[in-house]
């Protein structure tokens, strides 16, 4: 699935081929996606420009002179941008058509996708109740010390609640509390301030890692597969294991928590 890296890098690849432009037309050839597209967008849409591209969360905002398109890429999605004329793949769902013909092609093989339209405002349900972006100055200990205050849930299962912060998933949760020392079963509400300070130090810094690996490995957006695939960064626990710990040398441990595979050093991790 899709992760924020993942998503933050689809919306750098496709921002130099649309800001600027205006759309001609919205093509969806099939509505039935996470959520029914409302067929009422095509005309909304078509012969605003483009303002800038934005993401919030795992969304991608296309943001227009009178609202955004909101895109989630769900568990399969990807977006490319191809020439006219370029032949139909098997899920090719949407195309946002722009100026000269080239067009935003959306292709989902399990449809877990979505796309709405939100208004200026970029009011919608689905973004009301999202915590803090993990990259923003107020992500750090004491947002999370008051979040998780009495909180019995193990830290694992709270770091990937998007309602405490957005677009830490399982990799890139792992990956944090190894950094930060912390073992993933430990409850949220008993983690001292400065153990968190430096777990949100750590989740800023392999999701920055994340994104920068991202930037120099980026695929083609342009007439390619869309796909930028998960980061080639130098996992220290995930799928790694029995293998030996980067810090100890003691087995990795795996286990399933929140019905999600976790990965992490029983001596480093506490």
């Amino acid at each position: 699935m899709p992760e924020l890296p993942e998503v933050e890098t689809t919306r750098r690849g496709i921002e130099p081929y649309l800001v600027g432009r205006h759309v001609t037309e919205l093509l969806v050839r099939e509505p039935r996606l996470r959520w029914r597209v409302d067929p009422g967008i095509a005309s909304i849409v078509a012969g605003q420009r483009i303002a800038s591209i934005g993401r919030r969360a795992k969304y991608l905002l296309i943001r227009m002179q009178r609202g955004s398109l909101m895109w989630h890429l769900g568990m399969s999605g990807s977006l490319r941008i191809v020439p006219p004329h370029t032949p139909l793949r098997a899920h090719d769902h949407v195309d946002l058509v722009l100026e000269g013909g080239h067009r935003l092609r959306f292709n989902d093989p399990r449809r877990f996708g979505s796309l709405h339209w939100i208004d200026r405002h970029e009011r919608h349900p689905l973004l009301a109740h999202l915590g803090p972006e993990p990259l923003d100055p107020g992500f750090d200990g004491a947002w999370l010390k008051e979040r998780l205050q009495g909180r019995r849930a193990a830290i694992k299962i709270a770091l990937m609640d998007a309602r405490v912060v957005v677009g830490v998933g399982n990799i890139y949760a792992s990956e944090a509390l190894y950094r930060a020392g912390i073992h993933p079963l430990r409850p949220a509400g008993r983690i001292s301030l400065e153990r968190l300070n430096r777990l949100c130090d750590s989740v800023k810094a392999v999701l920055a890692e994340a994104i920068e690996a991202g930037g120099t490995t980026l695929r083609d957006f342009y007439g390619g597969d869309g796909q930028p695939g998960y980061f080639q960064l130098r996992l220290a626990v995930y799928g790694r294991g029995g293998e030996p710990c980067p810090g100890c040398g003691r087995p990795i441990t795996r286990r399933t928590i929140g019905q999600r595979s976790a990965f992490y050093c029983p001596r480093c991790q506490r």
